[in-house]
């Protein structure tokens, strides 16, 4: 594993024509910290039988916030039971899927559809692309027996909440997205720094872990603003910033940036006089198109995930001609594939026996990166390791994966950042 630099010092850094990925053996696992667990924490999932057929429900957000993820979150998911599908399916029978929307927390939308995939009798359920709408809902998904997993939840609370050993994520704790964040500001020379964070979860954890690696860095947080995603207004939020002239300035949020974008240029906070910072909730190729050219030119975005191989890509693109942006793509794609092969593993599509596999399916054993790949190595009597395209994906005891890759993003002229990385940092979750 390669373990994230201490502040200060340089994290180590892949190209993306040559990021090259390995798992860890089985050791990744043994380094995972929690608090104690409380009773809830500790009491069993349900006992579920299968019916013989893996049933995948999806969570992913085709209305919202982050609407803009939904695309290549359903497309992975689509490519993997394609190809699952083709090899054979699980069990002996092809896998059966339902899409359903997640929305965000300002709709009862996600509790609905996680009421139908229920109904429905899905054994996991893929999603939410929202780390605040999965904690409103993972209480019903596990409380039924049935697997959470979440290809793009950041939050670092999803790490230690009460989850009956169901939830998974192949998308790293912000604890990584937020240290490489911090030395990236550092690094580029901002002494005096300015965090604008929406005040739920995802928004407010980040932003700690941003603060706490900027001011171990050298740097000085002169402002920071909690601020409510739903309000109508945020000028007096930027006018805190404004009156610290921040060099550089942190927006952690979802859609509503674009207008806290929009109250810092009116401000004379624009990004080519004060160096702007976005992260994986908002940086996007579609919520700022509107905007005079240049707007966001030169700012910087970080979202968690290696990068995703051309020969993926074309595949994702005969899934949906239409995308246009790959984020968390690579994510969903692995989570599906992990979950079919706990199912086989486990002989079994019981949600339960299909956790309990999802950490021996993802370490140690003969390294393979496809479906048909691993199924046949288990038919053959063989241990795999399931090395997947965003990454290695090697569970540790808390369901999170233990090493991860950021890629670091920035936006031209045109108010859209190019989606291919400037760099991808690679660490240790634990470290």
């Amino acid at each position: 594993m390669i373990r994230i630099a201490p502040v200060g010092r340089a994290l180590a850094v892949v190209a993306a024509t040559s990021l090259a990925l390995t798992a860890c053996g089985g050791g990744g696992g043994d380094t995972a910290t929690q608090t104690s667990p409380t009773a809830a924490e500790t009491s069993a999932a349900p006992a579920t039988k299968g019916d013989g057929t893996l049933t995948l429900g999806t969570l992913l957000p085709q209305t919202g916030s982050l609407a803009f993820l939904g695309p290549p979150e359903f497309a992975g998911v689509d490519l993997a039971l394609k190809e699952i599908n083709e090899a054979g399916g699980v069990l002996g029978k092809p896998v059966a899927k339902f899409d359903t929307d997640s929305g965000d927390t300002t709709t009862n939308i996600a509790s609905q559809s996680v009421d139908k995939l229920i109904a429905q009798k899905a054994d996991a359920i893929i999603g939410a692309a929202s780390s605040s709408v999965s904690l409103s809902v993972i209480d019903k998904i596990t409380g039924a027996g049935v697997v959470h997993f979440s290809p793009a939840n950041t939050s670092d609370e999803l790490t230690t909440v009460a989850d009956k050993n169901l939830f998974f994520r192949t998308s790293p704790p912000d604890k990584l997205q937020g240290r490489v964040l911090g030395d990236l500001i550092v690094a580029d020379g901002n002494d005096t720094v300015g965090i604008m964070a929406m005040q739920d979860s995802y928004g407010t954890g980040l932003a700690d872990q941003v603060q706490k690696t900027v001011t171990d860095g050298g740097a000085e947080v002169v402002e920071r603003v909690d601020y409510d995603p739903k309000a109508a207004d945020f000028s007096a939020d930027v006018a805190k910033l404004k009156a610290k002239n921040p060099k550089g300035i942190v927006l952690i949020g979802f859609e509503e940036t674009a207008k806290v974008v929009q109250e810092l240029v009116k401000q004379g906070l624009p990004a080519d006089k004060h160096q702007w910072y976005m992260v994986d909730g908002n940086t996007s190729n579609t919520n700022y198109l509107k905007m005079p050219k240049g707007t966001l030119d030169g700012v910087k975005g970080t979202i968690p995930g290696a990068a995703a191989p051309e020969d993926f890509q074309s595949k994702l693109l005969e899934v949906n001609p239409k995308l246009e942006d790959f984020s968390y793509a690579p994510e969903s794609y692995d989570a599906a594939n992990l979950i079919a092969l706990a199912a086989e593993a486990a002989k079994s599509d019981a949600g339960v026996d299909i956790a309990a596999k999802l950490g021996e399916v993802s370490k140690s054993g003969d390294k393979c990166k496809s479906f048909k790949e691993c199924v046949d190595l288990l038919k053959a009597g063989k241990d795999f390791d399931y090395d997947g395209v965003s990454g290695p994906v090697e569970f540790n005891d808390a369901g999170d994966p233990a090493v991860a890759t950021i890629g670091i993003y920035q936006y031209g002229k045109d108010n859209k950042y190019a989606t291919k990385a400037l760099e991808y940092r690679t660490g240790n979750i634990a470290g």
